[in-house]
């Protein structure tokens, strides 16, 4: 059997596999062939969208489900059997795994993390390939597991439920580190995920495994909003069954295993704290939700109860760990034991990647002095000082700046689309309400078909809150816009919100963080594959800042290669079903719970008769290399034309000697240039090949129409026969109307108006055949772009 003839599939099949089963290796539990552990990256251009390639071990060991201990790279035999072994350790290095192979069937090359003796790479012949029982050894050593007692504790099944579900690889590295840790008594842990990533579902395999490996018998998950405890209830921790409560306050049963637990419920500003009814030493475990809100302040309620619990094992969730001045996790949980980013979400296809839009108003920008006398709606004299962003919405109401934002949303909505789950973020609960009419009246056609187009969702709206449901409910049409202030901003599983809009002056990273997780979800059946930022105050300045992308050393530390993308409830009384035994659970209205919305009953000055205008409007995008791009568009483009064509000369050779102009497009989209958004600049009925030489080059661009018509003057295919000319002209018009991607395509043909001059192949066929049509095309293409002497 000659082996360099073998694909890279008959090197699997019958060489690598047979080695791995002989091994000791069980085909149904423990051998995973072609393993993909990303969706691949959604790529953006205008508004289409695109998969990247999902990566694939093509082998992954388990030693036990969701225990991966191994990873091997196979390649065909013309490969050395080395080939594979940077591609499977870059892998390895993502999936947390030790032992790593490469394989082209003539045996192994082995890269073994845990050696010490100097040989940490070695050949294996194919009978030589280590079973389960020596890769597990080496794995216990990798992950410094020395006891038999925390090795049970590791060993420990996951729950499944017969659905099929699994965890996706970076679920399984927190699940097993914090496992791992627990069982070797660490009793202080930090993940830190990003919003969207399944952090409650993580939670509840960590709870599992610890409860039936009995290392923790009671447990307690602390979350400090009734949504995320109903969420939590209804989802995966249904699956405790009979194990679980909730904590209703002042009535407590030590019945029970699970405790969900709002930590409102448990403390009383009144001092009559219901935690102290269980025993300091009564939980082995608390898991901590969202532990960069309150549980971070040393002298927090929260805190408190930490403290009395403290002889547990305490694990912190978040998305957003805070490292301030006045606040830090790390200084209570210690350095976080594992990290998903945002970064790596975008990356890996998980999470959403977004674009940004900035609007800047000259009042924000320059600040408002009101003229000698001016007076507010009230007839008062409005205070002689310079009133700026900070002050807008908050101190004093603009009528015009609100007036404004509404149209720059709704105008951005008509050219996306209408029916995009949009949440604006404002200052608080007024601003909401203000909000919420500036929208309706600037979709008043809309607004009049179904009244919940628009609506108001903060804390103090009841018929807001209703809708709450609705908004998130992809299937549900309305509500489609959402105004809020701090209700939304986190504990919204907002799958299909495809608009954020930024009016509200954010100060804090970690709010920031959460409002931007409000779309970071990705449902393709609804076709939510990216989301906009639509920032009115200037607030994804933030973007610079290296922690937002929630690299590992936290907020202090960022490489030169980060990026950000690669390229969008709380209620303080809430009814919820007791999954136990179906009785209504009823929260208590508990002052201080959850976040805080702003006080409405503040007087603020009303004004009218302010002219307000943008100053400065531009599309911000993440660049191939995943920085922000923070020039104007056109300079952009600009700049990325002329680093690769240094001349209009040298772009029109290009250009004209192309066999395709597409292939230029394309290349120029990969790039960064973003055809659709320079129509939007420029003008709709510019071509690529205009646009590009009027912004990058400032030549004077030709509109397709005048170009088209250009061609028909000079009358250059006279030599063709009527039915060709036909064509040509048909063309030309089709040019016109839609430009130059669809005429290089014989598609084309199919379309009126062409299908009604016959069909594809008699079209073809009166140029003498498909190289003659083509030849002709390209002449078509030369003359549409000649540019005279």
């Amino acid at each position: 059997m000659n082996k360099k003839k073998l694909s890279e599939s008959d090197i699997k099949a019958k060489f690598i596999t047979p080695a791995i089963l002989k091994s000791g290796w069980d085909e149904q539990t423990q051998l995973g062939r072609e393993i993909f552990f990303t969706d691949g990256r959604i790529y953006v251009k205008g508004k289409l969208t695109a998969r990247g390639k999902r990566k694939f071990a093509d082998y992954i060991l388990f030693y036990k489900p969701n225990v991966p201990i191994a990873i091997i790279e196979a390649k065909d035999n013309k490969h050395s059997i080395k080939s594979g072994i940077q591609q499977a350790l870059g892998y390895a290095n993502t999936l947390d795994i030790p032992c790593v192979f490469s394989s082209n069937g003539d045996g192994f090359y082995f890269h073994d993390k845990t050696a010490t003796d100097g040989e940490i790479e070695k050949e294996l012949t194919l009978d030589e390939f280590p079973s389960p029982e020596i890769l597990w050894q080496k794995y216990k050593k990798y992950k410094g597991i020395e006891t038999e007692e925390v090795e049970e504790i590791a060993k420990q099944d996951y729950f499944q439920d017969g659905s099929g579900r699994s965890p996706r690889y970076y679920q399984q590295i927190a699940v097993n580190r914090t496992i791992e840790a627990v069982a070797k008594g660490l009793d202080r842990i930090l993940l830190v995920m990003a919003t969207g990533t399944g952090k409650t579902y993580t939670a509840f395999q960590i709870i599992y495994r610890l409860w039936k490996s009995g290392a923790k018998k009671r447990i307690l998950f602390l979350a400090d909003r009734t949504a995320l405890i109903d969420q939590t209830a209804r989802g995966d921790f249904r699956h405790f069954k009979d194990a679980l409560t909730i904590i209703k306050k002042k009535q407590i049963d030590t019945a029970y295993n699970i405790y969900l637990a709002l930590y409102q419920g448990l403390s009383d500003s009144q001092g009559a704290d219901a935690y102290r009814q269980f025993s300091p030493d009564f939980f082995d475990l608390v898991i901590i939700d969202e532990c960069h809100r309150g549980s971070a302040k040393e002298d927090s309620k929260w805190r408190e109860i930490l403290k009395y619990f403290g002889n547990a094992t305490h694990v912190g969730l978040t998305a957003t760990p805070k490292e301030t001045t006045e606040v830090s996790n790390i200084d209570y949980f210690g350095e976080p034991i594992y990290t998903y980013s945002l970064k790596q979400g975008i990356d890996d296809g998980f999470l959403a990647p977004y674009k940004v839009v900035k609007v800047t108003l000259d009042i924000d920008a320059e600040g408002w002095r009101p003229p000698q006398g001016f007076l507010d709606k009230n007839g008062n004299p409005v205070e002689d000082r310079i009133y700026n962003r900070t002050d807008f919405d908050k101190n004093i109401v603009v009528e015009e700046r609100r007036k404004l934002v509404a149209k720059k949303i709704t105008e951005f909505l008509k050219g996306y689309d209408r029916f995009a789950k949009t949440i604006v973020f404002c200052i608080d609960i007024e601003h909401a309400e203000g909000m919420r009419s500036a929208l309706a009246n600037a979709n008043a056609d809309l607004f009049a078909q179904n009244n919940k187009y628009v609506m108001q969702i903060t804390g103090d709206n009841e018929e807001g809150k209703r809708e709450l449901d609705s908004f998130i409910n992809p299937s549900e049409p309305y509500p489609v816009i959402a105004t809020t202030s701090k209700l939304m901003t986190t504990g919204v599983d907002a799958q299909t919100c495809k608009l954020i809009v930024l009016d509200s002056n954010i100060g804090s990273m970690t709010e920031f963080k959460q409002i931007i997780g409000r779309g970071t979800r990705i449902n393709e059946e609804y076709g939510k594959t990216y989301f906009t930022i639509m920032d009115f105050r200037n607030v994804t300045n933030l973007f610079a800042d290296p922690d937002f992308d929630g690299d590992p050393v936290m907020i202090k530390q960022v490489g030169e290669d980060d990026d950000l993308s690669g390229a969008e409830d709380e209620t303080t009384e809430e009814v919820i079903t007791d999954i136990l035994d179906g009785e209504e659970v009823e929260f208590p209205d508990i002052e201080g719970g959850g976040e805080i919305e702003e006080d409405t009953r503040r007087e603020k000055i009303r004004v009218d008769g302010v002219q307000v205008k943008i100053v400065n409007e531009r599309v911000q995008y993440l660049g191939n290399d995943g920085k922000i791009i923070t020039e104007s568009l056109k300079d952009y483009t600009k700049n990325s034309v002329t680093k690769q064509y240094q001349s209009l000369e040298k772009f029109l050779n290009t250009w004209n000697n192309a066999e395709k102009k597409e292939a230029i497009i394309q290349e120029l989209e990969e790039q960064g240039i973003f055809f659709d958004a320079l129509k939007d600049e420029v003008g709709k009925e510019f071509d690529p090949f205009d646009l590009i030489c009027h912004v990058a080059f400032e030549a004077k661009p030709l509109t397709r129409k005048e170009r088209a018509n250009n061609v028909k003057k000079r009358n250059y295919f006279t030599k063709y026969g009527d039915k060709a000319q036909a064509v040509l002209n048909s063309l030309l018009d089709k040019y016109a109307e839609d430009g130059l991607l669809t005429i290089e395509s014989t598609e084309v043909l199919k379309l009126d108006p062409l299908n009604k001059l016959g069909t594809a192949m008699e079209l073809i066929k009166s140029f003498g055949g498909k190289p003659e049509y083509l030849k002709a095309l390209k002449e078509l293409e030369t003359e549409l772009y000649h540019t005279p002497a």
